[in-house]
């Protein structure tokens, strides 16, 4: 519970249980967060091992988050 246990995280995990989402489709489905705060909680959310972060070489750059196995193990709670 330590993991997820601010405001935005549960969130964005549990956006994330169907599939994978683009950085900005992410952010659009959590309404109220700021763009510095939506950064700044996926980044701690893949430091923790709970997402995974993929960065596609194309202009504009693609970013994708999904949940990892660790990430997955938390759907009960979600």
């Amino acid at each position: 519970m330590s993991l997820i246990g601010t405001k935005w995280k549960p969130l964005v995990l549990f956006h994330l249980l169907e599939r994978g989402l683009r950085s900005g489709v992410l952010q659009k489905k959590i309404l109220g967060i700021s763009n510095k705060m939506f950064t700044q909680t996926v980044r701690e959310l893949e430091k923790d091992g709970l997402i995974t972060r993929t960065v596609f070489p194309v202009v504009p750059p693609k970013v994708e988050y999904k949940l990892s196995a660790r990430g997955k193990s938390l759907e009960a709670i979600l």
